[in-house]
């Protein structure tokens, strides 16, 4: 699909405008549970699965405003659910991180993408508690607040930072822990944050060297793996690298991405 006449700076700015916004909401919401009030709890796939009445109002804003400033393009959010259409096709996660949210943690994020025949062009992660904002256009490189992003260099496999996640299935959950199990004998430690977005944008600022994690969404990575791979990672998404796994997101700094990912395999990323 041609994508000739999209204007990646323009999205990018409205993906940052929109997610801001929404974020605002979101903190004041996590500002209120944190001073007694309450938040219906409602679950999805399990009883880990959870999603709030925020996400729902969160995403409520997001179609809203993306309504009014880029009328008649399509929306795909992980509550509103949606479909892509010819042209640009907005991808949304309300709250990346809702159980972190939940808790209290810090460490969740509003993530919109602008994407162009399933290719992301433009996206932008805010950080409610911190405020803090990624975003990222394609060929125009990745920023934190205004200051460009560079992926890490670590020269071997065993002082590499490596980022993961869990499923939601039980049994799925169990086969990741024996995967995880194998890499941590190989590499010099890994960390479970529990927002994939901003597990992706940490890659590119050499927050963590790699990350990888199976089963995730379209509105898990949409954001979130452009700005890794605009600063500078290596980045296979689903589908794109079987021999880690057929739902598969991997981002990684260029100086270990060859042999960890021959790493990964070894640990059994293929069969998780």
């Amino acid at each position: 699909m041609s994508d000739v006449g999209v204007d990646e700076s323009l999205l990018k700015s409205v993906a940052v405008q929109v997610a801001t916004e929404a974020a605002a909401l979101v903190r004041e919401a996590w500002e209120g549970m944190a001073a007694g009030r309450s938040v219906a709890v409602g679950t999805k796939s399990g009883a880990t699965d959870v999603v709030t009445a925020v996400d729902h109002e969160s995403e409520r804003l997001v179609r809203a405003r993306l309504a009014e400033l880029r009328p008649g393009e399509p929306v795909l959010g992980e509550e509103g659910g949606g479909a892509a259409g010819d042209g640009v096709t907005w991808v949304v996660d309300p709250i990346d991180g809702t159980v972190n949210f939940l808790y209290g943690l810090p460490w969740f994020g509003v993530s919109v993408a602008a994407q162009v025949g399933g290719v992301s062009v433009a996206g932008a992660v805010v950080e409610p508690a911190s405020g803090r904002v990624w975003s990222a256009a394609r060929g125009q490189g990745a920023f934190l607040d205004g200051r460009r992003l560079a992926v890490s260099a670590p020269d071997r496999l065993e002082v590499t930072l490596v980022g993961t996640g869990f499923a939601y299935s039980p049994e799925r959950r169990r086969r990741q822990s024996r995967f995880a199990a194998e890499l941590l004998g190989r590499v010099r430690d890994i960390r479970r944050n529990g927002a994939a977005s901003l597990d992706l944008c940490a890659v590119a600022a050499g927050w963590l060297d790699a990350y990888v994690e199976h089963g995730l969404n379209r509105w898990d990575w949409a954001a979130g793996a452009l700005i890794a791979a605009e600063a500078g990672a290596q980045v296979s998404l689903p589908g794109a690298a079987p021999e880690l796994g057929a739902d598969a997101t991997y981002a990684a700094a260029p100086s270990i991405a060859d042999p960890l990912r021959k790493v990964l395999a070894d640990c059994g990323a293929a069969e998780v």
